[in-house]
């Protein structure tokens, strides 16, 4: 199916669909059958500006995923068919697609594609389940700024305890002098 000729105004569609798909970090594979409009517009709203909701024929959707290098998406295309093209964090938009599909049963996951490769709903569900990038590189951060402290407090340590002993020889020194004397 993926080999027949496509018509001219067919294939302007194919091509933007082509660079959807190359131009995104990731892309989760909708079936929004019975979702209303103004479901799908607060669907895309809560999406963000980051990622494309974009409903599309399967066949140009397919075309498109091959031209793009992608495979292992063909059982996928099957029914109402809508793209989440995620050009930001692909934890963020996982986790809206997935609440809104909580709310709105109507919405499913089929699967997607995530760094090139072909990812089941299964594994959204557990990019859903990640932090985002900002809270992991704050979770890094805390634990180098710990680590680098105690170092430093490691390294500081000989020097304290030096400095204690000197104080307390010489504390007994001056005992010992005020009871000779």
């Amino acid at each position: 199916m993926a080999d027949k000729p496509v018509r001219a105004d067919k294939a302007t569609a194919v091509a933007e669909l082509t660079e959807h798909f190359r131009n995104s970090g990731a892309t989760v594979l909708t079936e929004y059958r019975g979702l209303t409009v103004a479901q799908l517009t607060k669907l895309r709203r809560s999406l963000g500006r980051e990622t494309t909701y974009a409903v599309a024929k399967n066949t140009l959707a397919k075309r498109a995923a091959t031209d793009a290098g992608i495979s292992g998406l063909d059982t996928l295309f099957t029914g109402p068919t809508a793209l989440a093209f995620v050009s930001g964090d692909p934890v963020e938009a996982a986790k809206s697609l997935r609440e809104f599909s909580k709310a709105n049963p109507a919405l499913v996951i089929k699967g997607g594609v995530f760094e090139g490769k072909a990812i089941s709903a299964a594994e959204v569900n557990k990019l859903a389940d990640l932090e985002s990038r900002e809270v992991l590189l704050a979770k890094l951060a805390g634990a180098m700024k710990a680590n680098l402290s105690k170092a430093a407090a490691l390294f500081q340590a000989p020097l304290s305890k030096t400095a204690r002993t000197v104080a307390a020889l010489q504390d007994k020194r001056e005992k010992e002098g005020a009871e000779a004397a």
